[in-house]
């Protein structure tokens, strides 16, 4: 484990050489780590973020588009030749379809890069000619992401948190059930191995639907080729003896592996590259699941702070210590789901629950942002009468039915802390409110040329996350 530090370290350091003198001498790179935990619409933002960069008619807030300071943008083979390729015209074929649909999710780290003919600004703008920038996009999944948290815990630990989370959730009854009567001191049994991580597997995908985000480890979720590896059956048992060949022996021997081969690769080849980060978050999906899953999630946001590197990449800094993560963006999606009345509400609510989180991201140097957005405008809005007073609404087309419909989720709270509060508190459900959730398909799309897809907020997003090096 020593040695394989140091290696890493020493990893750093060179990939921390290379990227500095390639920016210094070559063309500006900025490396996008993309991510987003369950149902946050991490595909469609990338494929919305990349045709409005294509076609900026929609930009208004990215300065050196509304400048006109980005004389051309288009797509070029990306550099890392190992990764695959975010397949972008597959999923905006799927959005500019008819009839439209969403794209499939991603399941697996996936890359793209936008070059940008830039021309200079300032005072010497007209000594220079244009100059590219190349943003690389790097997709991965969330799950993996709230996996470089395990690096610091020892399987034991792991074992106490997860099992105290289990007794507490219906969906872990079933385990809990079978963990009880399981003794972790006896020979390990493949076949019995195989069927505690089938069950506690089952328990992870339940979690997940019911709104909640600590659902580690990640890769039981997305396997991927791991599917069925060893490296994948492990489970949680409560702490006791743990003689050689014992199951519990060997379920420790398992979660080590998992985090030296599966975790720290993808840190050390994808996630310690990255210098801006955007957290996608379905904060409205949270808020409809109850009160436990918005803890659940403001938990989550921590977690992911801890996993980064924030700070600003100073020259000596991304020489000897590798890239730092300069801006983190977390962004609650689908605000199109509200009418832009309660917007602000939904960006405040997104400030409570990362406050933690961004505060020290700024202590250690870091620029971070909360933003509501929709990358893909689904909605209309009106306003109705009901009871004899005025009704802000959004209207959509439903996702399961196809028939056109008019919704109201209930308003937010002016005060963060009614949302945080009960939440924190484990509180079971909302005292005052019954807040909703509908399900659109995307709306046809019309595009002039020129114009990206229909969006809120996207040019905001772009202008904190690359607007500086542009």
């Amino acid at each position: 484990m020593v040695l394989t530090t140091i290696a890493d370290g020493v990893l750093d350091v060179a990939q921390g050489i290379y990227d500095t003198g390639a920016d210094l001498v070559g063309t500006p790179t900025i490396r996008l780590g993309v991510t987003g935990l369950a149902r946050s619409g991490k595909t469609v933002f990338i494929t919305s973020l990349v045709a409005n960069l294509l076609d900026r008619g929609r930009m208004p807030h990215l300065l050196a588009a509304s400048e006109g300071r980005i004389a051309a943008a288009y797509l070029q083979p990306q550099p890392d030749d190992t990764v695959p390729r975010f397949d972008y015209e597959a999923h905006m074929g799927a959005l500019t379809g008819q009839p439209p649909r969403w794209p499939d999710s991603t399941r697996a780290v996936s890359e793209l890069r936008v070059s940008l003919r830039v021309k200079p600004n300032g005072l010497l703008a007209g000594l220079q000619g244009p100059r590219t920038v190349h943003l690389d996009i790097i997709d991965y999944p969330g799950e993996w992401l709230l996996d470089l948290a395990l690096m610091d815990q020892s399987y034991d630990d792991w074992s106490a948190a997860t099992l105290a989370r289990l007794a507490t959730r219906d969906a872990g009854a079933e385990y809990c059930k079978a963990e009880a009567t399981t003794d972790g001191a006896a020979k390990l049994d493949e076949v019995q191995a195989k069927s505690l991580a089938a069950t506690f597997t089952e328990y992870l995908h339940a979690a997940r639907a019911a709104g909640f985000y600590d659902c580690t480890p990640g890769r039981f979720l997305l396997p991927g080729d791991l599917d069925g590896s060893p490296v994948l059956t492990f489970v949680p048992l409560s702490p006791g003896d743990a003689p050689r060949r014992s199951l519990r022996r060997e379920m420790a021997r398992r979660y080590e592996a998992y985090k030296s081969q599966v975790v720290r690769p993808f840190f050390r080849d994808h996630f310690s590259r990255i210098d801006r980060q955007v957290v996608l978050v379905d904060a409205l999906g949270a808020i409809h699941s109850g009160p436990a899953a918005v803890e659940d999630m403001r938990a989550a946001m921590a977690d992911i702070l801890g996993a980064f590197k924030p700070g600003r990449n100073a020259f000596l800094t991304r020489l000897f210590r590798g890239k730092r993560v300069e801006r983190i963006l977390f962004a609650a999606t689908k605000a199109d789901h509200l009418h832009h009345s309660q917007h602000a509400r939904l960006t405040a609510i997104m400030e409570a629950l990362t406050r933690d989180a961004s505060d020290r991201a700024r202590f250690a140097g870091a620029e971070t942002q909360a933003l509501s957005l929709a990358a893909l405008r689904a909605t209309t809005e009106e306003t109705m009468t009901h009871d004899g007073a005025p009704l802000d609404v959004v209207r959509g087309t439903l996702l399961e039915t196809g028939k056109q419909a008019a919704f109201y989720p209930g308003a937010l709270p002016e005060d963060p802390s009614h949302i945080l509060s009960p939440a924190k508190d484990g509180a079971a459900a909302w005292l005052d409110e019954d807040y909703q959730i509908m399900r659109f398909a995307p709306a046809p799309l019309n595009l002039r040329p020129g114009d990206g897809p229909p969006h809120m907020r996207m040019d905001r997003a772009a202008q904190f996350l690359i607007g500086d090096k542009l």
